[in-house]
């Protein structure tokens, strides 16, 4: 399989480029100064494509590689790639579910716990010296809050189930209703926000769940609501959400993703009621190393003619 071209648009991880450096023939657009040029020299040798959360495969990309036959996504979002072209030229496409659910949903809870006791906050306090004038101010109880979960698929799930650990209650909207569910379900992302304290943020980035998360549902979180964002930037109007952190009308915000990444709202960097983290929910060697494996395996799997392990076209 050496002689087949894999294109990585952007670096992934150096554990996933060295094993697919064995395997294939390894093309690295972002080393080249003329990329648009690289991939038209290369266009019949590229029959893969390696992406990420940031960078997948566009129409106009897919329509660039005639030879093309699967589009092998490092992440589980699949909005960076686009699906109906790839089912009309009948392109596979892979992800890398499951293995990354626990890391997220620990850093979810992460995130709760960071915004609601204030832990960055408080640490900046002892090293600034603070502590030796006075003692910190209180802070929000974390144990028994309701915690609503916008999307219980998988990483919701996972959430739920270590929220349960804090005697939360929980509740959640989702497309469809889960049947057979313990939790509440609210038909509407505005009825959930109203009736929960912290806001977790977990479904897919569709066109119908783009900016989902608005000033409606943000206003109904309210004063004292928490909200944590650890699925996709664009599920929130990050303007809404900024004038809303500025203005007081949300409590507090944790969030791991943005907009338009790596950019943030600078008008965020100056708030104490927010915590930032630069999309890091995956971000273990172990569990990056196991998405690299399926990455690795869904190519090996489709070149040997063999099922794909992870398909999602």
């Amino acid at each position: 399989m050496d002689s087949i071209g894999v294109l990585m648009p952007v670096p992934v991880s150096a554990y996933l480029e060295q094993e697919l450096e064995k395997r294939f023939n390894v093309f690295k657009l972002w080393t080249v100064p003329h990329k648009t040029q690289f991939i038209k020299d290369h266009a019949t040798s590229i029959r893969a494509i390696v992406g990420n959360a940031s960078t997948g495969a566009d129409a106009e990309l897919i329509e660039t590689l005639p030879k093309l036959e699967i589009v092998a996504s490092f992440s589980v979002g699949m909005d960076k790639v686009d699906l109906k072209k790839c089912k009309e030229k009948g392109i596979r496409v892979t992800n890398t579910p499951d293995v990354l659910n626990d890391d997220v949903a620990d850093l979810a809870i992460g995130l709760v716990l960071a915004v609601m006791r204030r832990l960055c906050e408080s640490d900046r306090y002892v090293r600034s010296g603070q502590w030796k004038k006075s003692d910190y101010k209180l802070t929000t109880k974390f144990t028994g809050k309701t915690v609503g979960i916008l999307g219980l698929g998988r990483i919701g799930k996972a959430v739920a189930k270590r929220a349960e650990a804090f005697s939360y209650p929980i509740v959640y909207c989702s497309i469809p209703e889960e049947p057979n569910l313990k939790y509440k379900y609210y038909p509407s992302v505005v009825e959930l926000a109203f009736n929960c304290d912290i806001l977790v943020v977990a479904c897919p980035l569709t066109e119908e769940t783009r900016h989902i998360i608005n000033r409606e549902v943000i206003d109904a979180l309210g004063p004292k609501g928490v909200l944590i964002n650890i699925a996709r930037g664009p599920l929130v109007d990050e303007p809404e959400l900024v004038s809303a952190l500025l203005e007081g009308r949300l409590g507090v915000a944790g969030l791991d993703v943005y907009q338009n990444e790596p950019e943030v709202p600078e008008q965020l960097f100056g708030l104490e009621n927010v915590v930032l983290l630069p999309h890091v929910a995956s971000g273990t060697v172990e569990t990056r190393n196991a998405m690299a494996d399926l990455v690795i395996g869904n190519l090996e799997a489709h070149f040997l003619n063999k099922p794909l392990l992870t398909p999602v076209v």
